[in-house]
């Protein structure tokens, strides 16, 4: 897999709520804290949408999409100087799986999926997202058309398998997203999420990602994306942020942590196989990241929560 497709993987994501808000006019709706990643697609009228802690609203209009990967509480409204109604109060019995009408509807519609992210390294995407992330491109709203018609055609329109499609266009809206948002992403941006918009550090990226437990050197990477060592190295810690194989080693250790967390293999398998001499080299690597031993890392595995616990009745399943 890609790079991308490698932390999406990683992180487990899963739908919690997938459906559709149509809206009548003068409307403002206050959202609370909500954990996971939220996406959102304007198909009817325009919006802002105020987080909060950033200084400017957005506005969003039809056929443009915006991610909230954070838990911050957030604003969605026709005008923000309209009194906010409590979003629990609008979606009091859930609107998982259905279309939600609003003050009538007729002016609005918005087409919202909420993901919970099992996976123990979401950091490792959420980290490198601002706050809101609004996709604006003109080409991108065509490519989406399609499956934003489809959404809300399995919502209206119920037939077998419904949920588990809406459930892959939610998906795929959401990589859509991602990857409108790396290619619009000013130069300059540090991570390894923006590096993947650089061919080179793409291709280096995924070799390092395709094949963890080679014995990489700074020559051979360099080698791959068809560069010098040294200008390689400089280019790769400007724009991801770390060093080459820094970034190897904490690419191991998420995977380590997932294996760890999820099924019953030995911590000297587990090490052997992503590329370390021996389960005390391993054990020290994980160590420096995780700030525990692995063991002590697999145990906690009893005693973590339900995903769904705790979380408000707007987005449970």
């Amino acid at each position: 897999m890609d790079p991308l497709s490698d932390a999406l993987s990683l992180m487990k994501l899963r739908t919690y709520k997938c459906g559709g808000l149509e809206t009548g006019p003068e409307v403002s709706i206050a959202f609370p804290s909500l954990p996971g990643l939220k996406c959102y697609a304007v198909v009817k009228g325009r919006c802002w949408v105020a987080v909060e802690g950033l200084a400017t609203p957005s506005r969003i209009e039809a056929g443009e999409c915006f991610l909230l990967p954070t838990t911050r509480p957030f604003r969605i409204a026709s005008d923000l100087a309209l009194p906010s109604v409590d979003s629990e109060e609008i979606f009091a019995s859930g609107v998982n799986g259905a279309i939600k009408t609003y003050r009538g509807g007729g002016e609005g519609f918005v087409l919202a999926s909420h993901f919970a992210l099992e996976g123990e390294q979401a950091d490792l995407l959420l980290a490198s997202l601002p706050p809101l992330v609004h996709v604006r491109k003109t080409s991108d709203q065509a490519a989406l058309r399609w499956a934003l018609d489809r959404m809300i055609l399995e919502l209206r329109e119920p037939a077998p398998g419904d949920a588990l499609v809406a459930e892959h266009l939610a998906h795929l809206i959401l990589i859509h997203a991602l990857r409108s948002h790396l290619a619009e992403a000013p130069e300059g941006q540090t991570g390894w999420l923006f590096a993947l918009a650089d061919r080179r550090m793409q291709a280096a990226l995924g070799a390092m990602h395709g094949d963890p437990a080679r014995r990489w050197t700074l020559s051979q990477l360099a080698a791959h994306c068809g560069m010098s060592r040294s200008a390689f190295a400089a280019r790769f810690r400007r724009r991801v942020g770390v060093a080459p194989l820094e970034h190897l080693a904490r690419w191991r250790i998420s995977l380590a942590a997932d294996r760890l967390a999820r099924s019953e293999e030995r911590v000297s398998d587990i090490a052997l196989s992503l590329g370390y001499e021996s389960a005390s080299a391993f054990s020290a690597a994980f160590r420096r990241f995780m700030s525990c031993s692995p063991r002590d890392y697999a145990n906690r595995r009893t005693q973590r929560p339900d995903p769904q616990e705790g979380l408000p009745a707007t987005i449970q399943a």
